[in-house]
């Protein structure tokens, strides 16, 4: 079965607003002018410039934008949240869920996520489910055991249905800005870890069906050998998705 090949570009807390549109506009011209194969571009801007990206690349149909966060409540009063709804109206049509820096410097748990994945799906954005273990837990040898629980508690909860419609993302944090990055045979057998374990859970066609994405400090230099390993779908990119440049050769390295 054919899946659906992905790089997104998170970036994070950065870029004045200027400089966002001058980065959306060249990613675009290049995607535009380079890309002859089948993959699509989401960019994750911060919240208050997904307005202005959506319009940036409105019609056409190769880049698409995601919001990096939403809130676990459909309105109200939580000042400073966005929620579901707001992202679904300014046209985004995707939402990190579960990212590993929510996970730590905003203590994120399993309950909180899937109140953030219902919201999602409720508004029908598509998750970009974020899992993946920190140093203590690969150094110790359990990070297949750390990434099922992740998954076990969030994602394998809901119908089919519902997960067939996701995204996951495997960032081993260990690797997240650190200048580190799992080697393909690391990320290969976590990316097989994970089709595993839905197959357990739903079936083996809708865990060949699902697209994985791996994340973690990849970049140009290492991204190719990343995609030529088996499962891995695409790249969930950091700091390489803040430079036109960098960020378009990632996208046409994945064939």
């Amino acid at each position: 079965m054919k899946r659906k090949k992905i790089i997104a570009g998170n970036w994070k807390m950065n870029l004045d607003y200027f400089e966002a549109m001058k980065l959306v506009a060249e990613i675009k011209g290049m995607v535009d002018s380079e890309v002859r194969n089948e993959v699509s571009v989401i960019l994750f801007p911060p919240h208050v410039y997904l307005h202005s990206v959506v319009q940036q690349v409105k019609g056409f149909d190769k880049v698409q934008v995601g919001a990096q966060d939403c809130s676990a409540n459909a309105g109200g009063a939580f000042t400073g949240e966005v929620s579901a709804a707001m992202v679904a109206a300014v046209g985004g049509s995707h939402v990190l869920i579960g990212h590993s820096e929510r996970r730590k410097y905003f203590n994120e748990d399993a309950q909180l996520l899937s109140q953030k994945l219902e919201q999602a799906m409720a508004h029908g954005l598509t998750p970009v489910f974020c899992c993946g273990e920190d140093e203590h837990d690969r150094a110790s040898g359990n990070y297949f055991r750390k990434i099922a629980q992740q998954l076990e508690e969030v994602i394998m909860k809901l119908p089919a249905d519902q997960v067939a419609k996701m995204v996951i993302a495997y960032e081993p944090v260990w690797a997240i800005g650190t200048g580190l990055t799992a080697t393909p045979a690391q990320a290969g057998e976590v990316h097989l870890h994970i089709r595993n374990l839905l197959a357990a859970t739903y079936s083996e066609p809708l865990a060949e069906s699902m697209t994985l994405l791996y994340g973690g400090s990849c970049n140009a230099a290492n991204a190719q050998a990343l995609f030529g390993t088996q499962g891995i779908d695409g790249g969930l990119i950091g700091g390489a998705s803040l430079k036109s440049r960098e960020f378009v050769d990632i996208v046409k390295m994945l064939a």
